[in-house]
């Protein structure tokens, strides 16, 4: 791609994720409060003043803010202009690794919504229904679509809307097990029901084979990631948490990079297969 072109391109592309994890922060901050998404507008969370147009601008209204409310001077926290800069950078490296394709924009989407559930499992512990559900319904179509745009067939889609239901199911399996297991040997609940339904949502995304992948890299991040927080007295061994970040993670990473691992994981383990 020419440089001439390539940088303006990134650029929007980034702009388009920005502006889109301004709208995640939304979602984050009232879908677990039953508030309504579109309504009243973006409004400063101490003193309920509108923001206006200049102040909303992802990223850059914040800094222009200096982090603080115009009206009340009230900080403003540093997350919302984070998971904007964030959601750009996710932006951008799926246009680089997929460029103009329907996966782009399938894994945009899917992007955003395991960074969103991420964020609200993060602050309250739970993976709501409404973005699991419809995040796993969404992947059916996306692999459908997929199907259909790789064989122009709809034998071709069918068979690819297949994937994503078996995967769908051995991420709702794979982690009921994980937890009846865990639950066992821990005398305690190991995880909640939602991570389950994450699972599923992933596994209708990504199919199976990619579901297990991504599954076994969030419990080895988790595991090291969660040890070491004991280790250093930030975390009590009975005290709780949240398992949806690092299974969005797992997933994160196999969309970029799961080919790669599988492929070197044979090469090493199975060299004559």
């Amino acid at each position: 791609m020419d440089v001439l072109f390539e940088l303006p391109v990134t650029i929007a592309v980034f702009i388009l994720g920005a502006s889109i994890g301004s709208f995640l922060n939304v979602v984050v901050y009232r879908l677990p409060a039953g508030l309504s998404l579109v309504h009243p507008p973006s409004r400063c969370p101490k003193c309920l003043h509108r923001l206006s147009k200049r102040e909303n601008i992802p990223v850059l209204g914040w800094l222009l803010l200096k982090g603080r409310c115009r009206h009340c001077k009230n900080p403003i926290s540093a997350r919302y202009p984070l998971v904007e800069g964030v959601a750009g950078v996710l932006f951008v490296f799926t246009f680089w690794a997929f460029g103009w394709s329907w996966q782009t924009i399938g894994y945009w989407v899917f992007l955003s919504w395991l960074l969103a559930l991420s964020l609200i499992d993060l602050d309250t512990m739970t993976l709501p229904n409404p973005l699991t559900q419809s995040g796993l319904v969404i992947g059916l179509v996306f692999q459908a679509i997929l199907g259909f745009v790789m064989t122009t067939t709809l034998a071709g889609a069918l068979t690819q809307l297949l994937h994503g239901i078996l995967g769908a199911v051995v991420g709702l399996w794979l982690l009921d097990l994980i937890t009846f297991a865990g639950s066992m040997l821990l005398g305690q609940a190991a995880m909640g029901a939602g991570d389950a339904k994450l699972a599923a949502m992933m596994g209708a995304w990504l199919g199976w084979k990619y579901l297990l992948l991504a599954g076994f890299l969030a419990c080895g991040i988790g595991a090291f990631i969660g040890g070491g927080a004991i280790a250093l007295g930030f975390l009590d061994r009975r005290q709780p948490m949240p398992f949806g970040p690092f299974l969005a993670l797992g997933a994160a990473i196999v969309i970029f990079w799961g080919s790669t691992i599988l492929a070197t994981y044979f090469r090493v383990f199975f060299p004559l297969a």
